[in-house]
């Protein structure tokens, strides 16, 4: 197994680069990783995955890089790789949903469907699937993709980011404008869902009261004493006088 490399900080710009292209790496990396895990059951290419509009998902590559450090490129024993590298992610992802259903009022994912969830950010089976993603990270992939970047040498990796960061700058503001967007909508159907409810409410009461109205009348009615019909008097003939 390839020797643990623990992530260095950036000193000067160069430095930023190469983490940034680490960055953008991993984003990509776990943007193809949600698009397989979400088509394969379906049989068919799903829905784009992620926040932004281009094939990245930000929280893999800050999850990449959260790992690296805090574990200081994983540890030597993989069991614990995986234990910690799950307890990391699993909080960068509850977090994330809750800021992101914090600004945006929505959430872009829900396991509430899973079994030993946490409010529906969290489950044990991405947990698990994280865990072991950070083993392949910290102990196969890291070692090798570091030094594939970093043997670029600065002529392109300086370029490259800065090139990619101008793209990538631009999908976040674009993603961030079109989130607001659909958010205000989202707020404009739920006060539209409130007043439907409110008016069927209304509706469902008055007609409640109106039946209630008509029972009322017909016990009335039926409590009155109704006329009989006259009695027919019985005429006797007066009786002949004796002769």
């Amino acid at each position: 197994m390839t020797t643990l490399q623990a992530l260095p900080l950036p000193s000067n710009f160069e430095d930023l680069c190469e983490l940034f292209l680490l960055y953008i790496a991993y984003s990509t990396l776990g943007w193809c990783g949600e698009m397989l895990y979400c088509s394969i059951p379906k049989g068919h290419i799903c829905e784009k995955r992620g926040f932004l509009n281009g094939f990245l998902c930000p929280i893999y590559g800050h999850g990449a890089l959260l790992v690296l450090y805090l574990l200081h490129g994983g540890f030597q024993n993989p069991v614990l790789t995986f234990i910690f590298g799950a307890i990391v992610t699993s909080i960068l992802e509850y977090f994330t949903s809750w800021i992101m259903e914090k600004l945006f009022h929505m959430r872009w994912w829900d396991y509430s469907h899973y079994k030993f969830q946490i409010n529906g950010r969290v489950c044990l089976l991405n947990s698990t699937c994280f865990g072991l993603a950070c083993v392949l990270l910290c102990h196969l992939v890291q070692p090798w993709l570091w030094e594939r970047i970093v043997n670029l040498g600065s002529t392109i990796t300086v370029p490259l980011a800065s090139f990619i960061f101008g793209i990538y700058l631009m999908d976040t503001v674009l993603s961030i404008r079109s989130a607001i967007q659909l958010s205000a909508q989202m707020g404009k159907l739920r006060e539209l869902q409130s007043e439907l409810k409110d008016y069927v409410a209304e509706k469902r009461e008055e007609s409640q009261e109106r039946k209630a109205e008509r029972r009322a009348e017909v016990r009335a009615a039926c409590s009155t004493p109704t006329p009989t019909s006259a009695s027919r008097v019985k005429t006797c003939s007066p009786r002949s006088a004796p002769a």
